[in-house]
């Protein structure tokens, strides 16, 4: 009797050992297949190091490497241990001889149309680093080319996979925790990008207005536009008022260091504040509504008042799924059906209207005059 126990108390273990195999087999397996195959589109934007590491830790396949500045080239290869053949000299080179599933661009910001103009007739999605374009023009061309080969053309923002910036929309739209919006002020930038120790290859191009736009306007103006955008439910304003500063013209002699955009809706106010004079970091919201306040204080931690209540309730926000914690989860998302990127913080609509507000707000701020959007 005991043996036969013996013998089947064996025969369930063997079977539980082989369930275990299995399942881990096939979660290896699913992994392998959820992981993307992309391209880089330059190395001389900083941002770049954050792929670079989900590379280094195996999240994603990086399978080429559009870069000529030998200078980079030897940088990455020694730090990440990449290989030879993962390099070419541009765009057009790399996708003669890679499939990539989407395009990544961390180069200058001017050039962004020349990655969509070689990556959208071969199918091929981008996501590019904030913001989308320098000009109206020039989105207005990257959006025609994405309409016309059915591409998807996404922009990534830092600001965007915080859970707090997502639970204050929430809090917002969907429960109506502090009534219509009145007033919104988001506050972006740090001390300077050369005070903080950029790259060279980065501070080149982050301080010459024809690469980047503008200086702390664009830099960090977007993000505000972004997150405007986003909660005016894709709306533009209706009005742009921009007012900019040049604190430090023997660091950026050719680039406004400071801007103040003011954007006007019909029932609200918008105020952008960028710059790059901050005596710290900062990335902060804060939304007024007829009946209450919400404050995206950081990354995580959000502050919300309402009427009628003497104190502030500070809490954490949740965790947010996969799909909508890095631009990664989200790009792969979106490349399999599985989020449709409309009027979201990444999505064309949104990002064709932050260009608009940065134009017309370079043109505020060098005319003295309020410009209309049309």
């Amino acid at each position: 009797m005991a043996r036969n126990f013996s013998l089947k108390q064996s025969s369930l273990s063997f079977r539980f050992i082989l369930l275990v195999i299995i399942l881990l087999i096939s979660f290896i397996k699913s992994n392998a297949q959820t992981k993307l195959n992309v391209a880089i589109a330059g190395l001389n934007h900083d941002h770049v190091y954050m792929i670079m590491n989900n590379y280094q830790k195996g999240e994603v396949n990086i399978i080429g490497i559009a870069e000529d500045n030998p200078v980079l080239i030897e940088r990455f290869k020694k730090r990440y241990n990449l290989s030879d053949s993962l390099f070419f000299a541009d765009v057009k080179s790399l996708l003669k001889k890679r499939k990539p599933e989407a395009i990544l661009a961390y180069n200058a910001v001017s050039d962004h149309l020349s990655v969509v103009e070689a990556a959208a007739p071969l199918g091929v999605s981008v996501m590019v680093e904030k913001p989308l374009a320098t000009t109206v023009k020039q989105a207005e061309r990257m959006a025609q080319l994405a309409n016309q080969y059915k591409i998807h053309l996404l922009t990534n923002y830092e600001t965007t996979w915080y859970p707090s910036n997502q639970e204050a929309f929430l809090n917002i739209k969907a429960q109506q925790l502090i009534g219509d919006i009145r007033k919104i002020i988001v506050h972006d930038g740090h001390q300077g990008p050369k005070e903080i120790g950029v790259s060279n290859e980065f501070l080149s191009w982050l301080t010459d207005p024809k690469k980047n736009g503008a200086g702390a306007l664009f830099d960090f103006g977007c993000y505000g536009a972004n997150l405007m955008t986003w909660l005016m439910n894709g709306q533009a304003p209706i009005s742009v008022q921009a007012i900019t500063h040049h604190i430090k013209p023997e660091i950026y002699p050719d680039v406004d260091d400071d801007a103040t955009i003011l954007l006007t809706y019909p029932n609200a106010t918008g105020i952008v504040e960028a710059s790059w004079n901050w005596p710290f970091s900062i990335k902060d919201m804060e939304v007024f509504g007829k009946t209450g306040y919400i404050q995206a204080v950081n990354e995580q931690t959000l502050r919300l008042k309402e009427n009628g209540k003497s104190d502030y309730q500070i809490y954490k926000a949740k965790a947010l799924a996969p799909a909508y914690s890095n631009n990664l989860g989200y790009l792969a998302a979106v490349l399999r059906n599985e989020i449709q990127p409309v009027n979201d913080l990444s999505s064309l609509q949104n990002n064709l209207i932050v260009v608009k507000i940065l134009e017309a707000a370079k043109i505020s701020a060098k005319t003295g005059k309020k410009v209309l959007i049309k």
